[in-house]
């Protein structure tokens, strides 16, 4: 699992996929949460702007990011 450190106290879904490399672009962010492909700690998620938080697991296709706080 890979660890994906952030400097705020959120990030959005969308941009954490992009951001951690799960998707090429923004609009591919966009269909994969909306076709339900992104799982948020073992949950399907179909909020693109729902707020990720230090500790969140994000899983697509198998690969998962885990976010960290930075400083």
């Amino acid at each position: 699992m890979q660890k994906i450190l952030i400097h705020t106290p959120f990030i959005k879904l969308d941009a954490l996929l992009k951001y951690a490399g799960l998707c090429e672009t923004g609009g591919e962010a966009k269909e994969r949460v909306q076709a339900g492909d992104v799982l948020v700690n073992g949950q399907v998620c179909q909020m693109r702007g729902k707020k990720c938080l230090p500790g969140d697991v994000i899983t697509v296709d198998g690969q998962s990011v885990e976010i960290g706080q930075g400083r």
